[in-house]
């Protein structure tokens, strides 16, 4: 009686303690991630039910098919983030897939080869569509706190570099005005999974309508928030609400006041703004430790692919040739 009772125990903990670690698994991931990793997985389970295939567990030669079928119409950069999730997944259900077997691996050299590997990312907003994004809604017949808002939420995110979501994470607990300038404390970000937090440091810009210091002070001021969330949703009749705008709210904004200033927005996104920050830094001779400072990037890598992008013209061998 005694054993049964010991053997029951031992399996309500092994229960408990297989529940924790899933727990466990799904919190070393951000929301976020984790909604792209179901995004993704998504779509390799309809091409599996089409074809009469197990999606969960998989095996490598099934995950080939589908990323042959998948670079029809993709990028190689889409291939390889689905292949990530696919394993993901299978590692969070508790199976196992080698996405490293040879069958994967060469397919993707192979299709790597036939369609060539070069990234052609978004656009980064630079200095002039700063301007543009800014003036124009300087230019707009609405109320001055939707301008402030608005214009606070595209200066802070270019001027320090910030991720969309980081953006509207921000609350007014992690702002401190200094003489210099402003300090923002980001509690966690992509490449800060465990929360260790960052802070970055804004300083004044010499011209006051494109400095973010000044239009979040302004902003501040008229919106009275104290705490919690500083970039908010307005409900109908401009009454600003509790809520805190979705990162999707800060690519809209900005698509929206490009149109209006009358640039092509087709291949701006959220990314535009933090992109172009390092690539503008870069551009006036900021170097990548600088920029890794204030973006938080962990490794060299994109970095130096914004500093070569900004030196294309500045560093470039016909400048020697005079005509």
């Amino acid at each position: 009686m005694l054993s049964i009772v010991i053997m029951s125990e031992l399996t309500t903990d092994l229960k408990s303690l297989h529940e924790a670690t899933i727990n466990n698994l799904k919190s070393s991931k951000a929301n976020n991630t984790l909604r792209a990793y179901k995004s993704d997985f998504k779509d390799f389970g309809a091409f599996c039910v089409k074809h009469g295939l197990n999606s969960l567990p998989s095996e490598p030669k099934i995950v080939s098919l589908y990323l042959t079928q998948l670079s029809k119409n993709s990028k190689i950069s889409t291939l390889r983030r689905r292949l990530v999730s696919i394993g993901m997944v299978h590692k969070l259900k508790g199976h196992y897939l080698d996405t490293k077997h040879p069958i994967i691996v060469e397919n993707l050299m192979g299709i790597r080869r036939i369609k060539g590997s070069i990234q052609i990312g978004k656009k980064p907003l630079l200095i002039n569509n700063l301007k543009s994004i800014i003036n124009i809604i300087n230019e707009q017949k609405i109320d001055e706190i939707k301008k402030l808002r608005d214009k606070s939420i595209i200066l802070i995110g270019f001027g320090g570099g910030f991720r969309r979501t980081e953006i509207i994470s921000i609350d007014h607990e992690d702002l401190e005005f200094v003489t210099e300038g402003l300090k923002i404390t980001v509690k966690r970000s992509k490449t800060d999974q465990f929360g260790e937090g960052m802070i970055k440091g804004l300083p004044y810009f010499t011209d006051e309508i494109y400095c973010p210091v000044t239009n979040l002070k302004k902003w501040l001021e008229i919106s009275k928030i104290k705490s919690g969330p500083i970039f908010r949703r307005f409900s109908k009749g401009l009454t600003l609400i509790d809520k805190r705008l979705t990162d999707q709210s800060v690519v809209l904004l900005m698509k929206k006041y490009l149109k209006l200033a009358g640039i092509d927005n087709k291949n701006f996104a959220g990314h535009s703004l933090r992109s172009g920050f390092a690539t503008v830094a870069a551009e006036f001779g900021a170097d990548e430790r600088s920029i890794m400072a204030m973006t938080g990037h962990k490794t060299t890598q994109m970095v130096r692919r914004y500093i070569k992008e900004a030196n294309i013209f500045k560093n470039n061998a016909l400048n020697k040739i005079k005509i």
